[in-house]
């Protein structure tokens, strides 16, 4: 500090009585360093101010046990904290199962012995149930034999029609009236806002109590309201909700953007490995689908956070079957090659069906957003649930939740299953079978169930409760799948001579699983939709536990991946993304467009000059001039003349730190000089003291000439995560370049509106 002592006695030999001047670097502000709200944050700063607490810890650990024992909780509390979200995630997410699966059959009735039970637990106890009728027992009453009576006749229909409509529209308006009254940000997905998140924008109060609170409510309210959404995206964000409230508990990734952002990636983890019970598959999806920056430590972190989640969702044992996984099959039939046909074709069917679900979906939220439909939230959600409930009831495979059906498809028929999927006219072999008048009704159910729910997934995902998109996606390819499972089988038995069947499909023997057929259009269709494609096979067969059809998975969600990239090339969370305008680089996305820096930097040719500070001779009064600017920083400068580059300021740190001075620094007035240098400038006699800011100039700002490529400039951000950039010419400075400036560019050679990039 013996720099600084010499300019402050200079001060004082000016005639005036040495006064203490305040430097930011002596003594760091509370403030100085924060973000404001829908602001990005600069990584490359908060890494370095990691590594500089790194280097202090590291140094005092070597003077003093004590100062060791606390550099090693310092390495312990990372671990800890990613305990403390898989243990937190994992109850939350074992009750909204328990909670969604119980409300969901109060639908449909209630039990006598406790009205609590569920319908699977209210017969477990009972000693009347048939292995034909398992789900039938007195303890559980329809709402029909309750107020009627009896449970045949069309009138018991229309009570038990008109209950369930009560129900799903009760569940629906109480969810969107909470969102709407208490967390707005709880409505959605939640992954396109983590992805814009994880890629350093801040939007406060997005992961904060209330959202987490609101949302783990809505999510069990909507998903029992049998709306055609899942809960699976959801969970990521209450995954991250989770761990962001945790962060405070810890200084280290309290007071650091980037760390924090470290564990919410590990969070996304968690949130898939609890939705499907796929701990490895939620860590590939992190890295794949939501991640920006995934260091290898986040890869350990991730794997230990999804683990521990894993094991506590496990011994909640919400399924009652003590099993992780939702859809466990249980068919070891070996597949033939000819079959890479029929699963290439579903691969197809997924790709065009992801493909058109974006664009429609997309479509039908700019309506929302540009109508008066937007404006009226409850009233479409209502409307739409009332739609849901009218279609829904009299085709039980669309009244049944979207897990269940998806099991029921991938379910392989046994010799003494009941379900009309099994309705084959023989009953007692287990090969390959004729269909019997059971199968017909049951497929032409099937059939009209997936053109419901193609077309309601559209209007449901992106109203104002929360939707994951997961659970319908694989529903329309699971139905897909099934009806050319059945449409093989049955070629197979009356064709079993023809060439593609000879050899390997003998009369009689069992030759095609319909069920594994479901399973691929499931992957097939969610691959298409969301375009992910190592961690959704692995999701795929952890979820059904089916190791044998690892190739036919890839090949279905591989065909999908660039049948719908032909289409368009973002999944429907980066479509949303841009939707909504926010200020996300996409990694995926090239720069094809050969301009240079000086063509996207401002000031362009006709704007007014670069707003700049330079370094000594402005007076406090001048630099407050230029903070009232919607700037967010201003670059430093030797002179207005020289327009040599010193280095950059913060606007938000400027005004702190002169608002901080005025408070604890004598003699701050608007005539006091700002001095931006180590030495500060002889004044004359009568001058006030100047004011002091080196500490919060960034010295080493990132610079790029005027004729680098904007490919490579597009590079340095996405790699380095930067805010912005400055533009020099032979050492001038020109202009500067933002991320906002990037993504209008880039909407621009898209030919799209680049004021659609909301936020700075």
């Amino acid at each position: 500090s013996s720099k600084y002592s010499g300019s402050s006695r200079a001060a004082g030999m000016n005639g005036s009585a040495p006064t203490r001047l305040v430097d930011p670097l002596e003594d760091p502000l509370p403030g100085v360093g924060t973000y404001e709200d829908f602001n990005t944050i600069d990584w490359v700063r908060e890494k370095s101010k990691d590594r500089d607490r790194h280097r202090e810890i590291a140094n005092k650990s070597r003077q003093s046990t004590w100062a060791l024992l606390r550099s090693i909780s310092d390495a312990f509390s990372g671990w800890l904290l990613m305990l403390l979200v898989g243990l937190k995630t994992g109850a939350i997410a074992g009750g909204i199962d328990i909670a969604a699966h119980w409300l969901t059959d109060m639908k449909e009735g209630v039990c006598l012995i406790g009205f609590w039970f569920n319908h699977e637990h209210c017969c477990w106890t009972s000693n009347e149930t048939t292995f034909q009728e398992r789900d039938r027992c007195p303890q559980w009453q329809s709402w029909a034999e309750l107020i009627t009576g009896t449970s045949e006749g069309a009138f018991a229909y229309i009570v038990n029609y008109l209950m369930y409509l009560f129900w799903a529209l009760l569940f629906a308006f109480l969810a969107v009236s909470l969102v709407r009254a208490f967390a707005p940000y709880a409505c959605g997905s939640g992954i396109p806002e983590i992805k814009t998140i994880l890629s350093g924008f801040i939007i406060r109060g997005y992961l904060g109590k209330w959202t987490l609170i609101i949302k783990t409510i809505t999510l069990v309210l909507a998903v029992s309201s049998g709306l055609s959404l899942g809960k699976e995206g959801p969970l990521v964000h209450v995954a991250c909700c989770c761990a962001n409230i945790l962060c405070h508990r810890f200084a280290k990734y309290r007071k650091n953007e980037a760390k924090r952002r470290e564990v919410l990636s590990a969070a996304a983890a968690v949130g898939v490995s609890v939705a499907f019970g796929a701990p490895i598959g939620g860590v590939l999806f992190s890295l794949e689908e939501v991640s920006y920056y995934f260091p290898l430590k986040t890869l350990w972190r991730s794997f230990f956070a999804a683990l521990v989640a894993a094991f506590t969702l496990r011994s909640i044992n919400p399924f009652g079957n003590s099993r992780l996984v939702l859809f466990y099959v249980e068919f070891h039939a070996p597949w033939h090659l000819v079959e890479l046909g029929p699963f290439i074709l579903l691969g197809i069917f997924g790709g065009l069906w992801g493909a058109m679900f974006i664009k429609a979906n997309i479509y039908w939220c700019k309506i929302r957003k540009s109508t008066c439909l937007g404006r009226y939230p409850v009233t479409e959600v209502l409307v739409v649930t009332a739609l849901t409930g009218l279609l829904a009831y009299p085709n039980s495979y669309t009244r049944m939740s979207g897990p269940e059906l998806i099991s029921e498809l991938f379910n392989d028929c046994s010799l003494l299953d009941s379900s009309q999927l099994c309705g084959y006219s023989v009953g007692n072999t287990l090969g390959d079978r004729p269909a019997g008048p059971g199968l017909y009704t049951a497929l032409w159910q099937l059939a009209l169930a997936l053109v419901f729910k193609m077309l309601i997934t559209v209007i449901t995902f992106g109203m104002k409760v929360p939707s994951g998109l997961f659970i319908p996606s694989m529903a329309v390819g699971a139905i897909a799948g099934r009806l050319l499972g059945v449409g093989m089988e049955q070629l197979a038995y009356y064709h079993h001579d023809w060439v593609i069947f000879k050899g390997w499909c003998s009369p009689g023997a069992d030759c095609i699983t319909p069920g594994l057929y479901a399973m691929v259009g499931a992957a097939a269709c969610l691959g298409g939709v969301t375009r992910m494609t190592v961690s959704l096979v692995v999701i795929m067969f952890e979820l059904t536990g089916g190791l044998e059809y690892i190739v036919p998975l890839m090949a279905a969600t591989m065909t999908s991946k660039w049948v719908a990239d032909a289409f368009g090339r973002e999944g429907i969370y980066e479509a949303h993304i841009r939707l909504n305008g926010y200020p996300f680089l996409e990694p995926k996305e090239e720069f094809e467009h050969n301009s240079l820096a000086v063509d996207v930097m401002r000031p362009r040719r006709a704007d007014p000059s670069l707003a700049v500070l330079t370094q000594d001779g402005m007076t406090v009064g001048e630099v407050e001039v230029s903070n009232s600017t919607d700037y967010s920083g201003f670059p430093v400068v030797v002179s207005a003349e020289s327009q040599r580059l010193v280095g950059f300021v913060l606007r938000r740190d400027l005004l702190i730190s002169i608002d901080n001075a005025r408070k604890r620094q004598e003699g701050v007035v608007s005539a006091s000089q700002v001095v931006f240098t180590d030495h500060a400038p002889s004044l004359p006699a009568d001058a006030p003291p100047p004011l002091r800011l080196r500490g919060i100039v960034d010295l080493s700002p990132f610079t790029v000439t005027d004729h680098t490529p904007m490919d490579i400039t597009v590079d340095i951000f996405r790699k380095l995560g930067l805010r912005q950039c400055l533009v020099t010419h032979n050492g001038r400075l020109l202009g500067i370049i933002t991320k906002k400036d990037i993504l209008k560019h880039m909407a621009q050679i898209a030919n799209r509106d680049p004021d659609s990039i909301l936020f700075n």
